[in-house]
């Protein structure tokens, strides 16, 4: 069954969000494809904050990948100039 993973973000404070959602596309979103996520949509919530939706195939493709996400997110911080604030994650029950 399919999982999703909702993620979302904040950026530092005057933190310019078009270099880091550069930074996001160049390093996150590609690793995210590489661990096995079938798809990801990134929504600009405000000027500071983001969500990330994260489709991956099945759950054991995402707990299998969640200590590479983990990697990822702490080597890119600095990067991105971002800090996660919150995350859910579960199985798709309805799609229309």
């Amino acid at each position: 069954m399919r999982y999703i993973t909702i993620t979302t973000w904040e950026l530092a404070d005057g933190a310019d969000y078009d270099v880091a959602l550069r930074a996001i596309e160049e390093r996150r979103l590609p690793a995210l494809k590489g661990f096995g996520a079938s798809r990801i949509t990134v929504v600009r919530t405000s000027e500071r904050t983001s969500a990330a939706i994260t489709e991956w195939p099945d759950r054991a493709t995402r707990d299998a990948a969640e200590l590479k996400i983990d990697e990822v997110r702490r080597s890119v911080k600095r990067e991105d100039q971002s800090r996660m604030t919150g995350e859910m994650k579960g199985e798709i029950v309805a799609d229309v």
